[in-house]
């Protein structure tokens, strides 16, 4: 077979634009490897890709094929690469290129890992984005270390759930922010400190954070301000924080995109393998309910990951 199908945009808009087409399979570059994709996950970049409110992808790179991460098998290595063999089971973020709701993607092959072997292919199709977020977001940009306090804000989300696990393991006091029956879940990933924002201010609650990971932006970004402790952060994947704002608190801030990074897959593959971090699966499309899969996400309050299984044929909840 020599095409394939894939979820593409020709032009930016709401669900209508996203289209299924029969494209050619990519061609593995030098550097590169070739994925038969088992797994993908909706994630909230596709929807702001698929508007046009996404820097990143501009129109000169349309038509362009949605989908930021998988879960799936080696089909054959580009020139120079030797260490993926067809076969490997394997998991990735695949940066800015051409996505994954597709049935085959070319990605870099330092961006691989082999997916976490505990968990199925759907599970490990929920990880790449999601995880590397939290992860970069935490140690990378926010500099947190053992002892220190951190508040993590939309806890029970997709980022949001890994970024909790992260921090207790890595042995911060964990302070959360959650509603519903995200209060009850984000306490169950080990939070010590989870704030109902519904009903609590949490800026009354956390005090002197050294970091505040900010998912949420907007007021919750303003207000988190004044929860942050001298020489602390804020750092956002939203909006980028006000300098003035750093500045007068004597605080460091930023906003961060993240980046592939097969290692740092490897690594949290390991703690999910040692039963130190779990995936919560919120629901299952098939893979001709991507738009579905990305009306839902969209309507928000979703615990954990939606993902997109091309082997499956009806919606499932779990």
């Amino acid at each position: 077979m020599s095409t394939m199908i894939a979820y593409r945009i020709h032009r930016f808009g709401g669900p209508a634009v996203v289209q299924s087409e029969r494209i050619d399979i990519p061609e593995p570059g030098a550097g590169e490897v070739l994925v038969r994709v088992q797994v993908a996950s909706a994630n909230p970049v596709d929807i702001k890709t698929r508007a046009g409110h996404y820097p990143l992808i501009g129109e000169n790179k349309l038509p362009y094929t949605l989908g930021r991460d998988f879960a799936g098998v080696v089909e054959r290595a580009g020139g120079g690469v030797t260490e993926w063999n067809q076969g490997d089971e394997v998991y990735a973020f695949v940066g800015q290129g051409q996505g994954a709701y597709a049935e085959f993607v070319a990605v870099e092959a330092k961006a691989l890992a082999r997916r976490p072997a505990k968990v199925d292919a759907v599970t490990a199709g929920a990880i790449p984005l999601a995880a590397l977020t939290a992860w970069q977001g935490l140690f990378d940009h926010g500099g947190l270390e053992a002892g220190q306090r951190v508040l993590i804000h939309a806890g029970a989300g997709g980022v949001g759930h890994f970024a909790v696990q992260f921090a207790r393991h890595e042995g911060a006091e964990v302070f959360v922010t959650a509603s519903g029956d995200g209060i009850e879940f984000v306490r169950s990933l080990g939070a010590d400190h989870v704030i109902d924002y519904r009903s609590e201010r949490f800026e009354e609650v956390a005090r002197d954070m050294d970091l505040v990971f900010d998912l949420v932006g907007g007021d919750t970004q303003s207000r988190s301000w004044a929860a942050i402790a001298p020489g602390g952060a804020l750092i956002s994947t939203l909006t980028e924080p006000s300098q003035a704002e750093a500045s007068s608190h004597g605080a460091r801030a930023a906003r961060y995109t993240a980046r592939p990074d097969g290692h740092q897959l490897a690594r949290i593959a390991s703690l999910i393998d040692e039963g130190k971090v779990r995936v919560k699966i919120a629901e299952v499309f098939p893979f001709d309910a991507v738009a579905d899969a990305l009306a839902r996400l969209e309507k928000g309050h979703v615990q954990g990951k939606i993902v997109i299984d091309v082997s499956r044929s009806e919606v499932q909840t779990g």
